[in-house]
């Protein structure tokens, strides 16, 4: 790693964290990208990008109510794997979380829309690139 966040080929790191909501039926919320969005129909774990200073954490959490308009502590998140992925214009590293608590029912706020999915049928929908190694360890961890 070079200075500034730029990796050797000179694309910029962008941090973004990402959790797995399992249900109690054992089941992963995926959202739907919006249209006017890059990747714009393709669907994601919920997260987003780390602000300068933030804690990974925090981040998620502070996503989480932006994105859902749900609430969650740290000590329900558990880090589960991490994607490292290099786009044309820059490198993701992206953190997942699994959580199993929160307080409130997940809303679409700025998704085009949610479903709650087997892991074993995480692979059915279209992803972007960096969210797909984690299918396996997520169907590994819940069946």
């Amino acid at each position: 790693m070079t200075a500034a966040g730029q990796g050797e080929a000179g694309a910029r790191l962008v941090l973004v964290v990402a959790v797995a909501l399992v249900d109690p039926d054992g089941r992963v919320l995926i959202a739907q990208r919006p249209e006017g969005k890059g990747m714009a129909g393709l669907w994601e774990f919920p997260g987003g990008k780390v602000e300068p200073g933030e804690r990974p954490e925090a981040a998620l959490m502070r996503e989480l109510h932006e994105e859902l308009g749900i609430e969650t502590w740290a000590s329900c998140l558990a880090p589960l794997a991490f994607a490292s992925h290099a786009y044309p214009d820059f490198h993701l590293l992206m953190p997942l979380w699994v959580c199993r608590k929160w307080a409130g029912v997940p809303r679409p706020h700025e998704h085009a829309a949610l479903k709650w999915v087997r892991p074993r049928d995480l692979a059915s929908y279209p992803m972007p690139p960096a969210d797909l190694p984690l299918l396996p360890v997520l169907r590994d961890l819940l069946g």
